[in-house]
This record gives structure tokens, sequence and C-alpha cells, in this order.
């Protein structure tokens, strides 16, 4: 997904989570985030955005801020003004990379083609994974355009999957191949003390313990532990290998 892209789903998504976050009430528990609360939802993502704004907006070369979870959710206003609070950081962050110059220099944690790319798509998948959770408040989660829950997999495996302090160091090494029906899309994961992530006509189904196959929105909330493995995917095979996943692979503020 190119950066236009990116960018009209950060917009589309943060309407969709401020709009799920006000009918569902301010003190609706949040199925997908046990312990939350569409309070403290609203407190974490829009505290991000405004986070990520001033990396871009300063052209910071180094980390702003490093706070705890805890410090992330006593930021913000009173509840009364939390929704216009997080409408405006929401805005104000798009505004800032829609306005960024192409060749911004400025600290970013995973790889991508320019600083600017980057920000566009973890933002992008930021607001567009607690959309869900914010619309899990309320019950049933909208599916997401093939292609960019597909381009979210991707972020997940080849982006954070291999990160050090994501690897798990107990048990052997289990593999398995992602599929997605819809967009065609492919991925081979060997999850263990190190994972790697290949893409593509390299996966090797003949060396994956299991296959899990779904269309790519299904994929996208499954791998992100944002669903229970149910009947919107099939998993062939060993299962353990996606168990672990499940039961380890945890993407946290810190």
């Amino acid at each position: 997904m190119d950066l236009e892209r990116h960018l009209c789903a950060l917009d589309s998504e943060g309407v969709l989570l401020a709009g799920a976050c006000e009918r569902a009430g301010l003190e609706a528990p949040v199925p997908t985030c046990p312990g939350w609360k569409v309070e403290e939802l609203l407190r974490h993502v829009g505290y991000v955005h405004r986070w990520a704004a001033a990396h871009v907006s300063q052209a910071s070369p180094c980390l702003l801020e490093d706070l705890s979870e805890q410090e992330v959710l006593a930021r913000g206003p009173d509840t009364d003004e939390l929704l216009a609070w997080f409408r405006d950081g929401h805005a104000s962050l798009t505004r800032t990379l829609r306005s960024a110059d192409a060749g911004l220099s400025c600290w970013t944690f995973l790889d991508a083609p320019t600083p600017l790319a980057f920000w566009a798509r973890r933002q992008a998948h930021e607001t567009a994974i607690h959309r869900a959770d914010a619309e899990s408040a309320l019950g049933e989660i909208t599916s997401f355009d093939p292609g960019f829950a597909s381009d979210g997999i991707d972020e997940l495996l080849i982006g954070f999957a291999p990160r050090e302090r994501h690897a798990t160091p107990v048990g052997d090494p289990c593999t398995f191949a992602i599929c997605a029906s819809d967009t065609h899309d492919d991925w081979l994961v060997t999850f263990g003390h190190e994972t790697t992530t290949s893409r593509g006509d390299d996966r090797g189904d003949d060396r994956a313990d299991c296959r899990v196959a779904g269309y790519a929105s299904d994929l996208y909330l499954a791998l992100w532990n944002r669903t229970a493995r149910d009947g919107r995917i099939s998993v062939t095979g060993d299962p353990r290998g996606l168990d672990r996943w499940r039961a380890t692979m945890k993407v946290e503020w810190t």
C-alpha cells in the first residue's frame, strides 16, 4: 500500500473508532482488551496519536518519551471532554502526516521505505486494530478491506514478529503458513527463540507444521489476537504453533 492509502485508512478508521466509542459509552468493557473500558482505550489511542505526531512535527531523531501504560492512561482530559480530545488528536495526526515533507528524517522503530511511510502505515494499523477493539465493546467487529488487512498482516509478521523481545525461548521452533484466500498473499513463519518470516513463493508450505487460511480480514484480527480461533479461519496440520503464537505474541506499549 502507498502513503495515500495509509493516510486515508488512518482518517476513516479514526472516525469509526470514535463513533463506536461514543455509541458504546465510556464505561463499556472492551472484550478484546481485558481490563480496559472504552475510556482507557480512548486515552491510549489519543496519547499514541499525539506521540506519533510529535516525532513527525519535531523531526525528532530520537524517541520522545518512554512512558509506562499506567502513565499513558493517566494522561488526557476529564471524561466529559475525552471524545473531543481524541478526535482533535486524530485530526491533528492526520494533518501532520499529510503536510510533512516527503524527505522527513525522524525516529522510527520498524523498517520502512521512509520515516513518513513508516508513521503513516503504523498509525493506520494502530488505529484500525483499536477500532476493532472499540467495536468489540458493541459486539460485532466490521471486516477490513482485504488489501489493507493483508498489509497489516505483513507489518505484524515481517515487522513486529522478528523483534527479539517478542520471541519465545520455550519449546522447539514451529513453522506455520499463513494464506489469505482473497488476496492470494502468503507468509511462512518460523516461531521460536528467534522468529523469521518469508513471503510469497519463498514460503515453502511443505516445511510448515500447519497451514492457516482464510480471508485477509479474519487472519488480520486472529493474528493480532482480536478474535478467537473459530470457523472463520481454517487450520490444518499441527495447531500448536498457532496456539503458541496466540499465547505469546503480544505487541504491547512497553
